[in-house]
């Protein structure tokens, strides 16, 4: 007896929308939180896109930098797959209705942190996320082969003999199980746990939870990105302003209106963000604040930084006249969903994509502008491997008699116990660790890990962290004696 097995791709960010889209013909069950991408991090996302678009540049320089930014600790494979698929990427986006900003004829370049050369393309200056977000929805609302449904949560994976067969959502306190041969979790990443964060509120590891509970492999949790430059207007979801306004010439300065990276790295302010963020959190202890000042360089602020102006204005901050402060805040976390090249996890018939996954394309550390490129080629992957699977598929294939099985991930913490864990998380994982502080983390946490499934990933990635011993990209373990990867990053 054949039954229908629709892709179920959970998420509505950058990843799950391109995954949606080059999954057809295949019937698609799209599940999102809220209405179309609302809340996805792809929607927030400043930065622009890096690809190998100038003739002067090259698919091997934009691999270099990658891998140098990582700490060589990427998934080489990986990493080739993604710079040499950048520039088919852009002109995919581009037929999509994606529209990029240009000089002229050709696609305008930016330079970010960690970039030898201007590789990143833009959308509407630092409105890129939302720019190719918006055009992407509109492709998927007219994709006949689509069904999305959107303000529901979903709380529970269904096996049947050790594969997936569906998952369980939860639409306005109304509990139901939707079947399915294919899940692809594409949920974002994990900012949300800790005390300030680039993400949205939503970006709390909630998929990353689910597969965890299921018992699906997890790879490199200890890896989480600080931004350096959040908007430092208090606690909880914080502006971004973006690395581009730092590659227009933007400096940062301490309390006492020092350059924080003069003499640190030889790239200086676009020094790969892991250096930069420590520095950051560094002169904030030492100073008391940290600045960027962007004032007297030639921008156009409404063309090429509409977001990070209207940021700021709405902060009482005018980034034209006065310095803007700025904290090291969680960002991306690079580990996630142990996942291959085309999104296969440990549980048969479970993907993962974008932030949720780590199939080591970032290493230890993301380049910038690699995370919705990332989105863009591996959900196409994903999407094109799983659109060239059976329609339908049999009951002796997914299990047979077997007993169905329901994995939930459980009750969530409340407000008071999330800021515990919050508060903890800044302290111990932020941007500089320490054995002790690791294990005082997940002493502190543990009476809450049988409350929340948030205590339990964290203590995850507490020990993670505390079984790294050395310093590698953004983990950097102050308390470590500096080994050869880790000294061309150490914190001057």
């Amino acid at each position: 007896m054949a039954h229908a097995g629709p892709v179920i791709v959970v998420g509505s960010g950058l990843a799950g929308l391109c995954t949606a889209l080059a999954a057809a013909p295949r019937p698609v069950l799209l599940l999102s939180r809220g209405q179309h991408a609302n809340g996805s991090a792809s929607m927030l996302a400043q930065g622009g896109i890096a690809a190998a678009m100038d003739p002067d540049d090259t698919i091997e320089a934009h691999v270099a930098d990658t891998l140098r930014a990582g700490a060589g600790y990427n998934d080489l494979h990986c990493v080739q797959l993604l710079a040499a698929a950048a520039p088919a990427s852009i002109h995919w986006l581009q037929a999509q209705g994606a529209v990029f900003d240009q000089d002229g004829d050709t696609l305008q370049l930016g330079r970010e942190g960690g970039h030898g050369v201007a590789r990143i393309v833009h959308a509407g200056g630092d409105a890129t996320g939302l720019r190719v977000t918006t055009a992407l929805v509109a492709a998927v609302a007219a994709a006949t082969h689509v069904e999305w449904r959107s303000d529901v949560e979903v709380d529970g994976l269904v096996l049947r003999g050790g594969r997936i067969a569906g998952v369980t959502v939860d639409s306005g306190g109304r509990s139901e199980t939707l079947p399915g041969s294919d899940v692809v979790l594409a949920t974002g990443g994990i900012g949300a746990l800790f005390p300030s964060t680039t993400n949205p509120p939503g970006a709390n590891g909630a998929g990353l939870a689910l597969a965890f509970a299921a018992g699906a492999a997890l790879r490199d949790l200890e890896f989480v990105q600080f931004h350096p430059t959040a908007l430092d207007v208090g606690a909880g979801s914080l502006p971004l302003v973006t690395e581009a306004l730092r590659g227009a010439g933007a400096r940062l300065r301490d309390g006492i209106g020092r350059l924080v990276m003069a003499n640190a790295h030889p790239l200086g302010d676009l020094a790969p963000r892991d250096i930069v963020a420590r520095r950051v959190c560094q002169a904030r202890r030492e100073t008391g604040a940290v600045t960027l000042d962007a004032r007297g360089l030639d921008i156009d602020w409404a063309r090429a930084f509409p977001t990070v102006l209207a940021a700021c204005l709405q902060h009482g901050i005018d980034p034209r006249s006065m310095p803007i402060p700025v904290t090291a805040s969680a960002h991306f976390h690079m580990g996630g969903v142990h996942a291959d090249d085309i999104g296969r996890t440990s549980i048969p018939g479970l993907h993962a994509v974008g932030e949720v996954a780590c199939n080591g394309v970032h290493g230890a550390n993301r380049l910038a502008s690699n995370s919705l490129l990332e989105c863009v080629v591996f959900g196409r992957r994903l999407g094109a491997h799983l659109g060239k699977q059976p329609a339908a598929w049999s009951h002796a294939s997914n299990g047979g008699a077997a007993a169905l099985e329901l994995v939930m991930r459980g009750p969530g913490l409340d407000h008071e116990a999330m800021q515990l864990l919050r508060d903890t998380m800044g302290q111990a994982a932020g941007p500089i660790r320490t054995e002790q502080g690791l294990r005082e983390a997940s002493e502190t946490l543990a009476p809450l890990a049988g409350r929340g499934w948030q205590a339990r990933l964290a203590q995850e990635l507490l020990a993670c962290a505390y079984r790294r011993k050395q310093s590698l990209g953004a983990h950097w373990r102050a308390d470590a004696a500096l080994t050869p990867s880790s000294a061309s990053i150490a914190v001057a």
